[in-house]
């Protein structure tokens, strides 16, 4: 647990060097704006002090710096805010794309470690939920020190029993902040935990809420729900109520030091004849509220900091990817022709885990481009291990790919997506048009090259019968399409990517023999001019053409054979 402290407080320092320039912009419009409003009080004090002791000399005066220091005070309130703004969004952008690159850089092998919905929480709400760390905490955590301190050092300089009432006080308050804050840190912990088995509960409910309803399960998953959200909404009130007590506290010091700072100054307020006298006393008055408004401050967004905290703390869930150092991208350039792309694996071995045995030990084969390779097994043999590693979601803890002569390991993931196509056991259909699901394999293809892919996998054979041609909104998941339509899709994808490797997984598992007799047909195309390797159980797949088959057990090869 102190090891991952340490982390959490690294990461948090990275967080706060990397926003400092804005940071210490915002403070140091603060910190005029607080010097602004020491002119203004001090302008008011004497104003009302001539007026009290019907001294109109110099009123106008007083009167026109008191009008100036609000109008400062007006327009550098709202640079700050502009400022802090424009540094919230700038960190907060920066922050989700290195989440995102890191979540890219795992590829889908994190839904190994992570919940979905635990992800989406995290990029979403949790790195949204530190606007107020990086626009408000920052600044105001630089601040506060600076200002309050600086307020009394002014007002001991004016009026040395009032300053030292001040100092008195405002020493009392980090106390009362280290107590509620940690009480704060416990709750938003605890609010940002509930919020996220929430989530997820309800994330999993909603994917299989046709299961819960025909086990007749919906009212206690319902009330399952429902008291996620009551934890949830618990949780949210606690935060609140410590909140509600660190700014009480914060109220009642400074009442008791406006009420002993009057009683003080009772002599000069009442019986003074002197304008100066009498400006002193009602100047420290008018500076106690000043000398706690960043406190005030500071504390009222304390609760960002323990969101930070959070955030660093789901950051932290997310494992790192292999190390390794690939190079920009176009730096290495796999060699391939028309025929396709050699690959060769070299003694290649993985490991998820310390505590399981292997998922691949000392796997070798060699193809030429143009080949095939067919990888059989039974589940848990290691093949979907294979495929990633193929994919460049993970590299080998032993041995070497070699993608067209250069080391996968090397290589940059937008080259090896490049170089690389795939086509799984049940395609990935986001919801929208067919065109926006075709051309997200190239969105920058031309209208022939679409045409020339869709007649290439017989998508044109049903959009006849859809009501909007490619232009038919189909739903999240493909819902509206048969498994048949939707691997078609995979096809066309796969065909206007255009790659030198296809990688297949069971291309036609959960498919009736008929629509797996009409794909083999698009598959046998798409086979033409491409490296391919399949994962197969199909002999309708594997006698596309002549091929390497190779059996993988236990993570081992087994046997490896050529097949016509």
């Amino acid at each position: 647990m102190k090891a991952d402290k340490k982390i959490l407080k690294r990461w948090i320092k990275q967080q706060n060097r990397a926003n400092r320039s804005s940071t210490l912009s915002s403070a140091l419009l603060g910190l005029i704006n607080v010097g602004a409003g020491v002119v203004q009080a001090w302008a008011l004090a004497h104003m009302l002090a001539d007026f009290l002791l019907h001294q109109h000399y110099e009123l106008g005066r007083f009167f026109a710096v008191f009008v100036a220091a609000c109008l400062v005070r007006v327009l550098l309130g709202a640079g700050q805010d502009m400022v802090a703004l424009v540094a919230g969004q700038k960190a907060r952008r920066t922050l989700r794309r290195m989440t995102l690159d890191r979540v890219f850089a795992y590829g889908p092998s994190l839904l190994r470690h992570q919940h979905s919905a635990a992800i989406a929480t995290l990029l979403v709400e949790r790195v949204e939920a530190l606007d107020g760390y990086f626009s408000r905490w920052l600044p105001a955590s630089t601040l506060w020190p600076i200002a309050q301190w600086g307020v009394v050092a002014v007002v001991l300089w004016e009026n040395l029993h009032a300053g030292l009432i001040l100092a008195g006080c405002c020493l009392m308050l980090p106390v009362f902040q280290a107590v509620f804050g940690i009480a704060t840190a416990i709750a938003s912990r605890r609010q940002f935990l509930a919020m996220g088995r929430l989530q997820t509960r309800f994330l999993d409910r909603i994917r299989g809420i046709a299961t819960i309803v025909l086990s007749g399960n919906a009212e206690r998953d319902a009330q399952a729900l429902g008291n996620a959200a009551e934890e949830l909404r618990k949780r949210t009130m606690k935060v609140l109520r410590v909140a509600f007590l660190t700014s009480a506290t914060t109220d009642i010091m400074m009442i008791v030091a406006l009420v002993w700072i009057v009683i003080s100054q009772s002599h000069s307020l009442l019986h003074s004849h002197s304008v100066e006298q009498a400006g002193a006393a009602l100047f420290a008055v008018l500076m106690v509220p000043e000398a706690f408004a960043p406190f005030r401050a500071f504390s009222a967004v304390y609760q960002d900091r323990a969101q930070a905290t959070a955030t660093a703390e789901a950051m932290q869930a997310v494992p790192q990817a292999d190390k390794r150092a690939p190079a920009k991208s176009g730096e290495l350039s796999p060699y391939h022709d028309e025929r396709g792309i050699a690959l060769v694996a070299q003694d290649v071995s993985y490991s998820w885990s310390s505590d399981r045995a292997p998922a691949l030990t000392d796997v070798s084969f060699s193809l030429q481009s143009g080949e095939t390779l067919l990888v059989e097994g039974p589940s848990g043999a290691g093949k979907s291990t294979l495929l990633e590693l193929l994919l460049g979601f993970i590299t080998p803890q032993e041995g070497k790919l070699l993608l067209g002569g250069c080391d996968m390991a090397a290589l940059a993931a937008s080259d090896i997506s490049r170089h690389v196509s795939w086509i799984g056991q049940k395609p990935v259909l986001f919801a929208g048009t067919l065109r926006e699901n075709i051309l997200f394999a190239r969105p920058d293809a031309q209208e022939n090259e679409l045409k020339r892919a869709l007649e290439a996998s017989q998508v044109g054979r049903y959009l006849a019968q859809l009501p909007d041609g490619l232009d038919t909104m189909i739903g999240e998941g493909g819902f509206g399409l048969s498994g048949g339509q939707a691997q078609r899709i995979a096809i066309a994808r796969a065909f206007l990517k255009d790659t030198p490797l296809l990688v297949m997984d069971e291309p036609t598992a959960h498919l009736d023999p008929a629509t797996e007799d009409e794909l083999c047909k698009a598959f046998e195309d798409l086979l033409h001019g491409r490296t391919t390797i399949i994962a197969t159980h199909s002999e309708k797949i594997a006698s596309l053409r002549r091929a390497q088959r190779i059996r993988l057990e236990g993570g081992h090869i087994v046997s490896q054979e050529s097949v016509s």
